[in-house]
This record gives structure tokens, C-alpha cells and sequence, in this order.
């Protein structure tokens, strides 16, 4: 594209983070999605599975890895939920606009 990547504008790479984050990030991605049948919205991870997961991995902290995995649910529950409600905010415009049709000033 013709231009040198900026460092700064780069996503963070996990390895960019302390341990207990990266931990984190590893035991929500084996967390089971939940999504609503109805409306499709994301409802967020499964947590039932989440001591076993820690017994399993033998997580030493998982009071902290716990409250790392719940805020990033936070952030990707919040980002989805904007990105569902722009959707659904351009569809009401296509909706709205899409009816009207001119006829006026045209000439056969």
C-alpha cells in the first residue's frame, strides 16, 4: 500500500502483556460462547467449565486470572453490542429510504 507500518498504530501483541493477562486471554479463548437463539445477540462466555479449566491448567491465581477473563468479556460484549446496534441502525435507514421511488422530470 505503499506505506512503512507504524509500531504505535499496531495491535499489542499478547506477549506485550504481564503473565497473569496472558493467562487470561488463554483460558477465555477455551471458554464456550453463549448467544441468544432468538435475536442472535452475543451474550457473553459459559462460565460453568471455568474451575475445571483452572484445575486442569493448574492456574495458581485464579482470583486474578478471573477478574482479567471478566474484563476483557466486558470489553468484547460492549464492542459487539456497538457493532449489532450500528447494524441494526443502517438497516432502518436502508429500510426508511429504500421505498421512495421518483418519477418526476422523467422524460421517455
Amino acid at each position: 500500500m505503499g506505506q512503512e507500518p507504524d509500531p504505535a498504530k499496531m495491535p499489542l501483541d499478547s506477549s506485550a502483556f504481564p503473565e497473569e493477562v496472558q493467562v487470561a486471554f488463554f483460558m477465555f479463548i477455551l471458554l464456550s460462547d453463549r448467544w441468544d437463539g432468538q435475536s442472535g445477540t452475543y451474550l457473553g462466555k459459559d462460565w460453568t467449565q471455568c474451575p475445571q479449566l483452572f484445575q486442569l491448567y493448574e492456574v495458581e491465581d485464579p482470583k486474578t486470572i478471573l477478574f482479567f477473563m471478566k474484563m476483557y468479556e466486558a470489553t468484547i460484549v460492549n464492542y459487539r453490542m456497538k457493532k449489532q446496534e450500528e447494524k441494526r441502525k443502517q438497516s432502518e435507514r436502508k429500510s426508511q429510504a429504500g421505498g421512495k421511488t421518483y418519477t418526476h422530470n422523467v422524460q421517455g
